[in-house]
């Protein structure tokens, strides 16, 4: 039995709904895989069948060969990491330091970083080279010099990085966050600086006491010159004695009363006459 016309029409318009059904996903299909976003801070490296390009894709839309061209996102923001590192001292004191690095890739090499070296490059290029930095650093200092001396330990340790990776990496900082020492070197050090700041304090109560003296010698001989400059007056000028009590007179006669055997007593003249 042949199938009824309709039937034969209704097969028909399903078919091509289903052709034009699959059609469509096959285009959505098509036109993802032909496009890709690069993020905010990112940049593409661009694979094409194992093969690296040379050039970068810049964050935003863009478009590649479908299926066979995938696009790696590569972030070129400052990024943070943490690591740490032992070292030795020039006295030979073991010291463990925790750092704190901002580094952050440049986009002109994020295609020769991802083709040239494998994993995070934190890893593998960052972290051995500035542990290996400050290792340089340390060596050259003493145990006490070091913890006195963290700014310019952080400041050598983050040109010899820089000079280290070369261009391939931008270290922006790199923060010092603690210095580990053994206790025994510990109570040394701060046994030490005790010490230090008790001679300081010694030598400070001395210079002090120096200059006491040395103005009390000074406000002694100025005395002992003013008392002769006024002895030589005086004897140069015998009237200047009389001309000074004179001067001090408040215009009552004073009187002297005594019996002649002791000590005399002087009166002004007004109680006298009372």
């Amino acid at each position: 039995m042949r199938p009824s016309q309709p039937f034969i029409n209704d097969f028909q318009q399903n078919k091509k709904m289903i052709q034009l059904l699959v059609g469509g996903v096959a285009f959505v299909i098509l036109a993802f895989s032909s496009s890709y976003i690069i993020p905010p801070g990112h940049r593409g490296v661009l694979v094409t069948m194992g093969k690296v390009s040379p050039f970068f894709a810049p964050e935003g839309l863009g478009f590649k060969l479908p299926f066979i061209t995938s696009v790696i996102p590569i972030s070129v923001r400052q990024e943070t990491e943490v690591t740490k590192s032992e070292c030795y001292s020039s006295d030979l004191q073991q010291i463990k330091v925790e750092l704190k690095i901002l580094y952050r890739l440049p986009e002109n090499q994020i295609v020769r970083i991802f083709r040239d070296f494998r994993g995070n490059p934190f890893e593998s290029l960052i972290a051995p080279r500035v542990s290996e930095a400050l290792k340089e650093v340390t060596a050259l200092q003493s145990a006490e010099q070091i913890v006195k001396k963290r700014e310019e330990i952080k400041a050598k340790t983050l040109a010899a990085s820089r000079v280290k990776i070369g261009e391939i990496l931008i270290i922006e900082d790199v923060v010092i966050q603690d210095v580990a020492l053994s206790s025994e070197l510990e109570s040394a050090i701060e046994a030490k600086m005790v010490q230090e700041q008790e001679a300081a304090k010694a030598k400070f109560t001395q210079a002090k006491a120096e200059i006491e003296a040395q103005t009390a010698i000074i406000r002694a001989k100025g005395e002992a010159e003013a008392i002769r400059v006024r002895g030589r007056a005086v004897q140069d000028n015998p009237g200047l004695v009389q001309l000074q009590i004179v001067e001090k007179w408040n215009g009552v006669s004073p009187l002297v009363v005594g019996s002649g055997k002791g000590a005399n007593i002087l009166l002004p003249i007004g109680g006298a006459k009372e």
